[in-house]
């Protein structure tokens, strides 16, 4: 079976001021079945990225299809199978249960029954506005219904700020089984332990460009991720964080070693080394 392609950005330009671009020559594609996570430093243009796949800002040049479409048509075919949560937004005034009556029309797919399973995962209550529930709850209701939206794309910036311990473990769980070959999910974090087992591949943004896209297979394939127990770093280390009584370390993996990807650590090591890094996946 053949996976579909649902974006494809090919050398794509785009900045906030004249003459200062933010992308130059960016090139993506996604398929559908992933769940990819989006990490970077702050002012990488993560969500700036994720606006520009929804359609909601005009690349200066370049190509952005999304579901088929270009992205910046706004085609209401593409709307209808998009759902984009971003960092910050703002609640209607209305009860949970107003959401589906409200919103669920421009979603043709939408499944009411999903959507009050959700919220009772997430142990929601039902009544009461959602303008004087906390934070943590307003993200719960709207991401049960972006999930109910069925939607082919779910675009998700940060989508557990704001969660407690349950409810982030509730949330990697509700996330892995809601994806099938059809449908694609981006989710941009700086929150990567929250994303441990959820996100893959990933995609990593640096400076305006892609400087490392990978299945974690293929980086436990790869690299080595290990404690070493001393007061020196070992001689073999591309990277080492200091812990108590010794170093996270990654390193080349040569010695066949199968070991948990730290999503943390290999985030840095990258943006410490990013040419080292490529070359040894280029290879």
């Amino acid at each position: 079976m053949t996976i579909e392609t649902l974006i494809q950005i090919d050398s794509l330009h785009f900045g906030y001021k004249k003459g200062t671009p933010l992308f130059s020559e960016l090139d993506l594609q996604l398929k559908g079945g992933q769940i990819y996570g989006l990490l970077g430093r702050n002012g990488a243009g993560k969500t700036t990225l994720l606006r520009i796949i929804a359609g909601l800002l005009q690349p200066w040049n370049g190509e952005v299809t999304t579901l088929g479409y270009s992205a910046f048509d706004r085609n209401a075919a593409m709307l209808a199978d998009i759902c984009f949560i971003p960092e910050e937004w703002a609640v209607p005034d209305m009860d949970i249960r107003d959401l589906p009556r409200i919103y669920a029309p421009f979603y043709p797919k939408f499944d009411e029954a999903l959507f009050w399973k959700l919220v009772q995962e997430f142990e929601l209550p039902t009544t009461g506005k959602l303008t004087g529930s906390s934070f943590g709850q307003k993200k719960k209701a709207i991401i049960s219904f972006s999930l109910a939206t069925k939607a082919r794309l779910l675009i998700l910036d940060e989508p557990t700020n704001g969660l407690d311990i349950p409810s982030k473990s509730r949330f990697r769980k509700i996330i892995s089984s809601s994806i099938h070959d059809e449908t694609c999910m981006l989710i941009s974090t700086h929150q990567v332990r929250d994303m441990v087992n959820l996100i893959d591949p990933l995609i990593i943004l640096d400076q305006g460009k892609i400087i490392f896209q990978q299945d974690l297979a293929t980086v436990a394939q790869k690299l080595r991720f290990h404690i070493h127990n001393g007061l020196q770093e070992p001689l073999d280390a591309w990277y080492a964080e200091r812990i108590p009584g010794g170093y996270l370390v990654v390193s080349e993996n040569t010695i066949g070693e199968d070991t948990d990807v730290d999503l943390e650590v290999l985030f840095n090591a990258i943006i410490q080394h990013p040419d080292r890094i490529q070359k040894l996946f280029n290879a």
